[in-house]
């Protein structure tokens, strides 16, 4: 006769490691980080790219890249700081609506803005590196642009193919819209500060 303190025990099923991480959970830190190092990168270079296309010397290069990358980090930092507690205030308030029983697990699952900030302002700084780096040394503007766009046109593919690998997302698309995209801004920017320096304005 089985007793009736008899305790059962569930003994949990084997899972792939796909069924164990949940990748939705990525989403905060993962989209901070790839859009701050795509944004430091693009911009920068797009940046250096205008500059390059009216000045010949290093120097205009470098300042305004440098003063791109300073600007960007905080920009891109306080604009994530606040976008991120703004909706870690929607999701406190919707607790509180719910009465949430487990606050502890509820708590862990919020967005946290200082953490989304650092992130941004971080992987912005690496992106904008890659064109300060790669046009530092070079005194020729003709070889100095071709070594720039080289350099980021790497550093976009290597960028799209980390963030599809973290997101499990398609590799191949996510690479091309990546490197696509960083070659439109820094081909709209050349053109646009080109013509506009030829004009004398």
């Amino acid at each position: 006769m089985a007793s009736q303190n008899d305790v059962t025990v569930p003994i949990p099923e084997n899972k792939s490691v796909d069924e164990v991480i949940d990748y939705s959970q990525r989403g905060q830190w993962l989209r901070a980080a790839v859009l701050g190092a795509n944004d430091g990168l693009v911009s920068v270079a797009s940046l250096m790219m205008g500059v390059g296309a009216v000045k010949h010397g290093i120097k205009d290069m470098i300042l305004t890249g440098f003063a791109g990358l300073v600007a960007g980090a905080c920009s891109m930092a306080i604009g994530e700081y606040v976008s991120v507690s703004s909706q870690l205030d929607v999701e406190v308030s919707q607790m509180k609506r719910n009465g949430a029983s487990n606050k502890e697990s509820q708590n862990d699952q919020l967005p946290n803005p200082f953490q989304a900030a650092a992130a941004s302002a971080v992987s912005f700084t690496i992106g904008a590196m890659v064109p300060l780096v790669a046009a530092t040394f070079i005194v020729s503007r003709e070889v100095r642009l071709a070594v720039v766009v080289a350099a980021v046109t790497v550093a976009l593919v290597v960028f799209g193919w980390i963030g599809a690998f973290l997101g499990k997302a398609p590799v191949v698309k996510s690479c091309f819209r990546v490197l696509v995209g960083g070659w439109m801004a820094m081909a709209v920017t050349f053109g646009l500060t080109k013509l506009i320096g030829s004009s004398g304005l």
